[in-house]
């Protein structure tokens, strides 16, 4: 977290080179320090008009009472972020403060900011920007697309480790279509699992299977402890879904493999039992394919039934 202590330093470092350039150049330190204001004051701006456009229903967060903004609070985004109170606020104040590419990254993200936006961001808090270096921007293929889609009328998606959906096939699309859940826009399985009611949730038996999908996740987490992306994933879970929380305090892990899953779908007229079966990719790491094919025959004339419904 940024300290006092780190500001000072940061000033410190300023009128040192603020020394060396005015031998070089008088009007120098005056026009750096004058553009080192601009900037400041620019990145508070932009940082409260992404903060505004975000609701607290984009990251599955109640709207809760007495809200006088139309997004997120401060507090919120410090705590989806992984970030102090204190910091963030001086951050959106413009303080003169260090901020690490990590910590740009995890704003970002929970400020949902696209490519352009991103890097804007960087400017602003005159960070080196390094575009494409994070794992949050892996691009699924057209090849591993097209597998995917070759699948159909078998439902399959593109998950990394933290269930966040890198791509999917028509059919995983139908199986997953329930309001509550794509409404939401946080393209992670999990966010929607734990953030919509139980009635809506198209997990039958989910006292069964999200404990496991926890686990799951907590034996990836291991690898990441510390990295913002996963500490703003569980952090922000914790507070949508208390029941998230009670799961990952078990500290239970288990790796991903096959089961059967059963279903629910506003359109189907009875349940749907699924065989999930996970497969890695070569040259994305810690991603993988799941693949559902019916468990039986009424099954998979449900699912024949929601693609007809699809492609009429």
């Amino acid at each position: 977290m940024t300290t006092v202590a780190t500001q000072h330093n940061t000033q410190d470092t300023q009128d040192t080179q603020d020394t060396q350039d005015h031998e070089r150049d008088p009007d120098r330190p005056a026009r750096r320090r004058h553009q080192s204001r601009r900037r400041r004051s620019e990145l508070a701006a932009f940082l409260h008009s992404r903060r505004a456009r975000v609701t607290p229903a984009d990251v599955g967060m109640p709207p809760g009472l007495r809200r006088r903004t139309p997004g997120l609070r401060r507090e919120e985004v410090a705590q989806l972020s992984g970030v102090g109170v204190t910091w963030y606020t001086w951050l959106e104040q413009g303080r003169p403060i260090n901020a690490s590419p990590q910590v740009l990254d995890a704003v970002a993200r929970t400020l949902r900011l696209d490519g352009p936006e991103r890097e804007h961001l960087y400017q602003l808090a005159e960070v080196a920007y390094a575009p494409g270096r994070q794992a949050d921007t892996i691009e699924v293929g057209p090849e591993i697309q097209g597998i995917i889609d070759a699948l159909d009328p078998h439902p399959a998606v593109v998950y990394n480790t933290r269930y966040d959906v890198l791509a999917t096939n028509a059919a995983y699309l139908d199986l997953f279509n329930v309001p509550a859940l794509t409404e939401s826009g946080v393209r992670n399985v999990l966010w929607g699992l734990f953030t919509v009611a139980e009635e809506d949730c198209p997990v039958v038996h989910r006292t069964q299977e999200l404990p496991i999908m926890v686990a799951t996740l907590r034996g990836a987490y291991g690898r990441h402890t510390g990295e913002p992306a996963w500490e703003s994933l569980v952090e922000g879970l914790s507070a949508a879904s208390p029941y998230f929380a009670e799961l990952w305090r078990s500290g239970d892990v288990a790796p991903p493999g096959p089961r059967v899953k059963t279903f629910r779908h506003w359109a189907a007229e009875r349940e749907i039992r699924m065989t999930s079966v996970s497969l890695s990719i070569n040259g994305l790491p810690e991603c993988r394919i799941v693949a559902y094919t019916p468990a039986d025959e009424e099954s998979a004339e449900q699912v024949a039934a929601l693609r007809r419904r699809r492609q009429g």
